[in-house]
């Protein structure tokens, strides 16, 4: 098991932009308890926190019936639309099919952390037909809301790989706090919802700007 590597990738803003669909979920739920919409700022900086957390930091001066019903109205605006839309499952970021491709190898195990929900990320890995290329994955169900560790400790029970051979990929600060508080290494992408200067902040050991470009950076922080 010590020579096994593990990559763990977050999924929205990472591998799959699906940003159109999470901000009008969220305007649909604002909209069902009578709150002003959100800006589309601030939605996008929200983007990989577990639903109660993103609601909590979108409305945070109202009381908790009204953050579990937004929690309850974003949950079913998101499922209403992916019923009515089946077609639009966002799209996979220049270089996502083929960067895993590359990885999917013996000494490599791959693993998603995200905070959709599972029945979400079920659905996405389907749509995309990325499921096999997955060891283990992750979701706002099994764990609780990065930054807390808990998603790659999770991973590192499922796969018995340790955080110094671990490398968490993610597009926001929440990833990259989430792999330090694991003790694993921090890859940011330059192309999801959190700039650059936020992944650094956070603690990222490098950022990317084309998936082409992330071997290199495995073999250098590995």
């Amino acid at each position: 098991m010590s020579d096994l590597r593990l990559i763990v990738f977050d999924c929205d803003g990472t591998l799959i932009d699906s940003l159109f669909a999470i901000q009008h979920a969220m305007e649909q739920a604002f909209d069902a308890v009578s709150l002003d919409q959100p800006t589309a700022e601030a939605v996008r900086g929200i983007v990989g926190l577990s639903v109660p957390q993103a609601v909590a930091a979108l409305a945070p001066d109202h009381a908790p019936d009204t953050l579990a019903a937004l929690d309850r109205a974003f949950r079913d605006s998101a499922l209403a639309y992916r019923e009515a839309n089946p077609q639009d499952n966002g799209r996979l970021y220049p270089g996502t099919r083929e960067v895993l491709q590359r990885l999917h190898a013996p000494e490599t195990l791959m693993a998603v952390a995200t905070g959709k929900a599972r029945r979400g990320l079920e659905h996405t890995l389907d749509a995309f037909a990325l499921r096999h290329f997955f060891t283990a994955t992750q979701t706002a169900d099994d764990a609780p809301s990065k930054p807390h560790p808990g998603m790659l400790q999770n991973c590192e029970r499922l796969t018995g790989v340790a955080p110094a051979r671990t490398v968490m990929i993610g597009d926001t600060s929440f990833d990259m706090a989430m792999a330090r508080a694991h003790g694993c290494t921090a890859i940011g992408v330059s192309w999801g919802y959190h700039d650059v200067d936020a992944l650094h902040g956070a603690g990222a050991h490098a950022v990317i700007d084309d998936f082409a470009d992330l071997d290199e950076v495995l073999e250098a922080l590995l």
